[in-house]
């Protein structure tokens, strides 16, 4: 009867450990100003390993919001 106790007992330890460590992966995931950061620093290290994909991005990305800028004005 013990050895089942204490069986039942890791399990419950072990489901335990496992359901902390999905909700600190969730709350981790939703933390947006976490998540920002971690952002940031890819895009930083990106641009510093290689810059000239995400200059040409940043670049293609301004006239995109340029163009859609220029369409709106001249609508009115």
């Amino acid at each position: 009867m013990s050895d089942q106790h204490d069986d039942i007992a890791a399990r419950v330890a072990a489901t335990r450990a496992q359901l902390f460590d999905t909700l600190d992966a969730i709350e981790d995931k939703l933390n947006v100003p976490k998540q920002l950061g971690i952002a940031a620093s890819k895009l930083k290290r990106g641009i510093d390993e290689k810059p000239v994909p995400y200059l040409t991005g940043i670049a293609a990305g301004v006239a995109v919001v340029g163009g859609i800028v220029v369409m709106v004005l001249r609508r009115r």
